[in-house]
């Protein structure tokens, strides 16, 4: 019945009823491990019939058992052969979480190990293959090996048809020992039809241990393999299909000469030694011994083929291997692992005309920016390289003009060179494999990171100083203004130079290079097991090392430029007339950057929207700079001429001076507050100190007096 409980109980009622039993037959791995285990204690041998658990094989933990069947490891061989014969190297399992089945597999990756395969995705159940059988769907597995009994078997094949996990692209080896109607069979477990089924299983491969000699030679018992079923059949008087155990039954014939002649062989032993089979008891290990060394030796031609066992009491076979074809299973081939012969009859039939691949098959090729969004961008880009000349060329040339020179001109026209930088990093930006070969692209990726590198330092970091300094001298002490005032001035300075360096570092370290990224799999390519990967393009690191900090840091400088304009946002001064602009600028560029980053870092894998973003980016805040900056500049000139804005600033300076005297005398009675509220608190702490002084003092003035 294959039940270990109830086999525990006909197990000790055997062996404590007379008369003596000299060995025990059990059937299932199940029994076997039980009965197999424990008969050691009683010195019996064990000879199964029908168990094909690989753990039995464990000679240290079965030191008694044999069996007919052989192991189920020894569909393994077969499987790689038929592996290597196919050309496949990357192989899916699924299981039922049982021990025959875990130590089958387990057998199973040792051998692919050794063949130079590999078993890439293994899944497993318990009762629901539902989750299993997605994974392997997700995880593309397609060359798949399904060990599972056959209740389970229609189960796993009915989420296989729900996934499409079958066709031409995928490979299903399963156990050969199933009825052939196993997957016909009408089963309440699963809401799948009889054709959904049929459709499902079309096409996979069973391999089978070879319980029948396919040879029609006779036997020790003096019949065919062909006259012992006529018999069987005979006396069943039913369908042999519906019969369990019906495949096994020449081995269990088989085990029974087996023992007996081993048994004739031990009495022949025992007799010249004085002793007879009648005088085994549970406690002689010698007959015991004799008949081990009988059974091991064991050689003859039976019903199931040749009879041989291994060193761990397991039997040699032939493995069969079947194939589905049109729902009728087929013989293709044997496989005798003994002595590495595959015999092949050529037959097998693939949905696709031949076998799949085991995998996805990649075809590299380019996948191109848009060359309208690529010239489009160019012109904006262009465009604004020539204002940022034109401003330039006009602060140079008006820099006499006093309101040109209260605006830090110097600084300025680091803005428009960094702008001009900044915007020619679009160019190399969108360039491809359409514009250049493979060869250039370490250029192109240096190019822009140090175009754009350096134009933020320039743009973003001559306006990050003027709005320093601002705050600097307007909300610190007056003693220390013209010391932060050349500090100040120097740090625009400061930041270009430490991204030379870093940038000169980064490129002997970790230079960039171009990387491949996935992309989406194409109809046709799809339908043949293929998948269309295209180049990407993007600029990375080999080690990723410096990126983050690099960037981090520049995000961090965003993140202080928003707070000191808004600091500033209320302070007037004649030094820098356009420190409000400047802050306005410096909003602008930090929400771009802090958005366009991530955003762009998400689209990496669609080229044309992620070249938009960081290069629309490049171009609005460039432009919005200039504009903020430069144009009332040239507005205020153009409309007043130079004398009118000599005069205009002289008024403004006196506003400035009145201005700047409100707001010094401000801060002033604020930090005459805070200092007030300082002193109070020291003062307290004092008096708290004095308090405890007194209180030690009394103290010690107590203990001197109690003292003799």
């Amino acid at each position: 019945q294959c039940d270990p409980g109830q086999a525990t109980k006909y197990l000790y009622e055997l062996l404590y009823n007379d008369p003596i039993k000299i060995i025990l037959m059990p059937g299932c791995s199940s029994v076997s491990t039980l009965v197999a285990e424990a008969a050691r204690m009683w010195n019996l041998i064990v000879l199964s019939y029908g168990s094909s658990s690989p753990a039995l094989s464990n000679r240290q933990r079965f030191p008694t058992f044999f069996r007919t069947h052989p192991s189920a490891t020894l569909h393994n061989p077969t499987r790689v052969q038929l592996f290597k014969k196919w050309g496949w190297t990357k192989i899916a399992t699924i299981q039922q979480t049982t021990e025959v089945f875990t130590s089958t597999l387990d057998d199973l990756d040792q051998r692919v190990k050794e063949a130079g395969l590999e078993i890439t995705f293994r899944q497993s159940f318990f009762s629901d293959p539902a989750a299993p059988v997605r994974n392997l769907k997700r995880q593309d597995a397609r060359i798949i090996v399904g060990l599972f009994y056959e209740t389970e078997a229609r189960k796993v094949f009915c989420e296989v048809y729900k996934e499409k996990l079958y066709g031409k692209k995928y490979v299903w080896f399963l156990i050969g020992w199933y009825a052939d109607n196993w997957f016909r069979i009408k089963d309440p477990a699963i809401n799948c039809t009889e054709a959904e089924m049929a459709e499902a299983v079309e096409g996979h491969v069973t391999t089978e241990i070879v319980m029948l000699n396919p040879e029609n030679t006779r036997s020790i018992s003096n019949m065919t393999s062909q006259e012992f079923i006529e018999k069987l059949q005979k006396r069943l008087g039913k369908n042999p299909e519906e019969t369990g155990g019906f495949q096994e039954a020449p081995l269990a014939y088989d085990a029974i000469w087996a023992l007996a002649l081993a048994l004739n062989k031990t009495s022949a032993e025992l007799v010249k030694k004085g002793l007879r089979l009648e005088d085994f008891n549970y406690n002689n290990k010698n007959i015991t011994d004799e008949i081990y060394r009988a059974l091991n030796s064991s050689a003859f031609e039976g019903v199931s083929g040749h009879v041989v066992f291994d060193a761990s009491g397991s039997r040699m076979a032939w493995t069969l291997i079947e194939q589905l074809q049109g729902g009728v299973y087929k013989k293709i081939g044997y496989y005798d692992s003994t002595k590495d012969n595959l015999s092949w009859y050529n037959n097998d039939k693939w949905i696709g005309g031949a076998p799949p691949a085991d995998y996805t098959k990649v075809i590299t090729t380019f996948r191109f920016l848009s060359q309208k969004l690529f010239i489009s961008v160019s012109v904006l880009a262009s465009l604004g390289i020539l204002l940022a000349i034109i401003c330039l060329a006009f602060n140079i040339y008006n820099g006499h003009v006093r309101y040109i020179q209260n605006s830090q001109p110097y600084l300025n026209n680091m803005t428009a060179v960094g702008c001009t930088l900044a915007l020619a990093a679009v160019f190399p930006l969108g360039l491809d494999g359409y514009h250049i070969g493979p060869g250039l692209f370490p250029f192109v990726c240096q190019a822009r990171l140090w175009l754009l590198g350096l134009g933020f330092s320039l743009a973003y970091g001559s306006m990050f100083t003027k709005i320093w300094w601002v705050h600097t001298v307007f909300t610190k002490k007056e003693e220390k203004k013209e010391k932060r005032k050349v500090r100040g001035d120097s740090r625009g300075w400061l930041l270009v130079g430490l991204d030379v360096v870093t940038l000169i570092i980064w490129q002997i370290v970790d230079p960039l290079h171009r990387t491949i990224e996935v992309g989406h799999c194409w109809g046709v390519l799809e339908l043949l097991g293929g998948c269309l990967w295209w180049w990407e393009g993007p600029c990375l690191t080999t080690h990723g090392s410096p990126p983050g900090i690099f960037y981090g840091f520049k995000g961090l400088l965003l993140l202080l430029g928003i707070f000191l304009a808004y600091e500033t946002k209320s302070v007037s001064t004649e030094k820098i007339n356009d420190h409000r602009a400047v802050g306005m600028a410096i909003y602008n560029v930090a929400v771009l950057c802090l958005i366009t980053a991530p955003v762009t870092m998400i689209l990496s894998s669609q080229q044309d929207a992620a070249f938009a973003f960081a290069s629309l980016a490049v171009v609005f805040s460039s432009y919005i700079t200039l504009v903020v900056l430069f144009v009332p500049k040239m507005r205020r000139l153009i409309t007043r001429g130079e004398w009118q804005s000599e005069q205009q600033d002289t008024m403004k300076t006196g506003s400035s001076t009145n201005n700047n005297e409100e707001e010094k005398s401000r801060l002033l009675e604020k930090e005459n507050r805070e200092l007030e509220k300082i002193i109070a608190e020291k003062e307290e702490r004092v008096s708290e100190l004095r308090q405890q002084l007194q209180d030690r003092q009394q103290l010690r003035s107590r203990r001197r007096s109690s003292n003799p």
